[in-house]
């Protein structure tokens, strides 16, 4: 599995610049102006510091970006990388930032020598993000990043400020490693266990297997893995750090390999398939940051593990299979078995714990893709102020989310001549009629939003805080949406009297 590195946050110390080994960092403002750590690199450098500062290069140089000096004679680093940053920098722009100088360094060793008055934090927190590889099946991988060291004369509460942001990068972390995973190595029964591990940090874990999926009648779910060697499971995750109150639920379609069934997908491009639990992985990796920041909310985490495949016992186009709900489902396509999935999980996520409202996540729909390309997730939902808090929760996180419409005219595409509904409506408004689908199976009432992230979450090409593969995109979204809206916020200490 992959960690997060670990910053180093200590004190400054100018005599010891002169040792430091592999790269450093500097911050000047636009003003030009150095702080005692620039003039202790333009000291040891004769000068080249300011030089660049009174040149035309830095009057060029755009807020946020930096130029980065090779081999500076009077250092042993082999470079020094100069920033110009105005002190006045809002964290979403830090963040990017960070991650910018997060891929110039590489997995060179790191020296943040920060000094001016701007949250570091934040932007270390966009370097971590970007310096994720996912090595675990090359021969190589116990040659990792360099350390990251962030020099401050302010270190303490810098590092106080990185603890939570911390916490959120485990959670991603987590994610990309589990939506990285080859399929032959994320079973089910893997995905399960590594679930059970989230324990260890206060999570109470629950497994509903096969027998307790029949004995609720979950056939819907069910059906989609009984042609696979793999048993079907739900893992249910609670996150108790709030009051009394209802739980908020997160649901996510965990399919661990997806060939399409019967209705097999053609053989280009099925490796990427091992994505296809990329909404399970999101909410594992949010029930990780919020059990890890210790978060004041009660929240229920839910996730349906099955794996697709085409055998002799594999469900076949035109079955008619009955949820957990009582709706009977035609099955027109055994390729859109992720909607199966999260039928029964919705259901059972309703009825037990009476959430205050539900999302769920799911690499749903290539039309969403068609829609949206990878720059944002479809956002469909039945109620107005959830749906804009996440939206506003997900533009904080620079998490691209973008709201698409639902309405009754949609769901005569879906309707079946011989059940309650067929799982596909055509190729026209594929995502839309995906979406009514899973609404059919949203109690009256209950807020809920259905996130299709097949766009955004495994990309092909590098992000702004991920290398290509596995981008986590969610987790942040979602912590924050808990943080700002369920979470219960301490006390003002009331006013003193005069």
């Amino acid at each position: 599995m992959s960690a997060p590195i670990t910053p180093k946050f200590i004190d400054v110390d100018l005599e010891k610049f002169g040792d430091i080994k592999g790269k450093i960092a500097i911050a000047l403002p636009p003003s030009g102006s150095m702080d005692s750590a620039a003039r202790r690199v333009n000291k040891l450098t004769k000068g080249v510091i300011k030089s660049f500062v009174e040149s035309t290069r830095f009057e060029n140089l755009k807020q946020g970006e930096f130029i980065e000096i090779s081999a500076p004679l009077g250092m042993q680093v082999d470079s020094v990388l100069v920033l110009k940053i105005d002190p006045r920098t809002k964290s979403e722009e830090l963040r990017k930032i960070g991650a910018d100088l997060g891929k110039a360094v590489g997995t060179k060793p790191v020296t943040l020598a920060f000094l001016k008055p701007f949250k570091v934090a934040e932007l270390v927190f966009g370097l971590t993000l970007r310096r994720y590889e996912f090595k675990d099946h090359k021969t190589d991988k116990d040659k990792g990043f360099g350390e990251v060291t962030v020099m401050s004369d302010k270190h303490e509460s810098i590092a106080d400020d990185y603890s939570d942001l911390s916490a959120i990068a485990e959670g991603v972390f987590f994610t990309r490693d589990l939506v990285n995973e080859p399929a032959n190595v994320l079973t089910t029964t893997e995905f399960a266990k590594r679930l059970i591990d989230l324990e260890k940090l206060g999570v109470k874990v629950k497994v509903l297997e096969e027998k307790d999926m029949e004995k609720l009648g979950m056939w819907s779910l069910l059906g989609v893995g009984q042609g696979s060697t793999s048993p079907s499971k739900i893992v249910i995750m609670e996150w108790n750090g709030g009051g009394k109150e209802k739980p908020f639920a997160f649901v996510g379609k965990g399919v661990v390999f997806d060939t399409g069934g019967i209705s097999l997908k053609p053989a280009g491009g099925m490796e990427d398939m091992t994505m296809d639990m990329g909404g399970a992985g999101v909410v594992a990796g949010a029930m990780k940051t919020l059990a890890l920041r210790k978060a004041k909310a009660n929240v229920v985490g839910l996730v349906g593990l099955v794996e697709n495949m085409p055998d002799a016992l594999a469900q076949r186009p035109g079955d008619v299979v009955k949820s957990m709900k009582g709706d009977t489902i035609e099955v027109i396509n055994t390729d859109a078995e992720g909607r199966l999935v999260l039928a029964d999980v919705l259901w059972y996520a309703q009825k037990t714990y009476k959430p205050t409202g539900v999302i769920n996540l799911a690499t749903l729909t290539g039309a969403i893709i068609i829609g949206l390309g990878h720059e944002n997730a479809g956002v469909f939902s039945n109620n107005d102020v959830l749906a804009e808090n996440f939206l506003k929760s997900a533009s904080a996180e620079a998490e691209g989310a973008w709201r698409m419409p639902l309405g009754a005219g949609y769901d005569k595409l879906i309707e079946s001549r011989i059940a309650d509904i067929k799982n596909v409506g055509g190729r026209a408004a594929g995502s839309i009629t995906a979406a009514q689908f899973l609404q059919r199976f949203i109690e009256p009432d209950m807020p809920w939003i259905h996130l299709d992230i097949a766009g955004v979450a495994s990309v092909k090409t590098e992000t702004d805080f991920a290398p290509k593969g596995a981008t986590g995109w969610g987790v942040r979204a979602l912590n924050r949406l808990i943080a700002d809206k369920y979470e219960e916020k301490p006390a003002k200490p009331a006013a003193s009297a005069e």
